[in-house]
């Protein structure tokens, strides 16, 4: 099986083309890691990932992609990317949590954390690579303790805990994230933003004469 893998939800732009057959071997991969470039690099860097293969779109079996956490611009580029190609193509796109994709093939207990912005992260807790709790989104003073962490940076005078170096999710992560719905059919594609949208619907407006 040949799989294109694809993430925005971190600054980085992340595309990789994968191969599942027994083993998990990546191919080729462009990472680039600037914030307000996901919707001008991510289909120059899946382009180039799959010429550097050999392979053309045509060749891709499934898309995996990464659905946040995530701010809302630069998620919604990496997902409707994904989305467009799985139609034009007739494939299954998988989605996949993004701190799942940085959590996996690791042992023992970790805090995975990437940055969103507004002086909070997003994160969840994982044990041997399977997640433990739920991702939210909070100030990083309320994160739990961890032997470890992996994530972002930011926060390093308050996330004391060892960081293990990894700030977004590498396409070998992001399909070993999938790996138990690749035989399966696609889930909903829907992002994780876990924020209210800062829009809202107007109320009713206040009348400023009597009538």
């Amino acid at each position: 099986m040949l799989v294109l893998a694809l993430d925005t939800a971190t600054p980085a732009v992340t595309a990789g083309v994968v191969t599942l057959n027994g083993d998990l071997e990546v191919l080729a991969e462009r990472v680039t890691v600037d914030a307000r470039a996901h919707g001008e690099l991510l289909t120059p860097h899946l382009l180039a990932a799959l010429a550097d293969t050999g392979r053309t779109l045509a060749d891709v079996d499934a898309i995996v992609c990464g659905i946040g956490p995530g701010p809302f611009t630069g998620l919604r580029a990496g997902m409707a990317t994904a989305a467009a190609l799985g139609h034009a193509l007739g494939i299954p796109v998988h989605p996949v949590c993004t701190l799942d994709a940085i959590a996996a093939g690791t042992e023992g207990p970790l805090l995975v954390t990437t940055d969103a912005r507004r002086k909070e992260l997003y994160w969840a807790t994982y044990d041997d690579g399977a997640r433990v709790t739920s991702p939210a989104v909070g100030p990083p003073a309320t994160l739990p303790a961890a032997p470890a962490r992996a994530g972002t940076t930011l926060y390093g005078d308050v996330l004391t805990m060892p960081h293990t170096g990894v700030e977004h999710p590498s396409p070998a992560g992001l399909v070993r994230a999938a790996t138990g719905q690749l035989d399966r059919p696609a889930r909903p594609l829907v992002p994780m933003y876990l924020r209210r949208p800062d829009a809202t619907v107007p109320g009713t407006r206040k009348r400023v004469t009597t009538p």
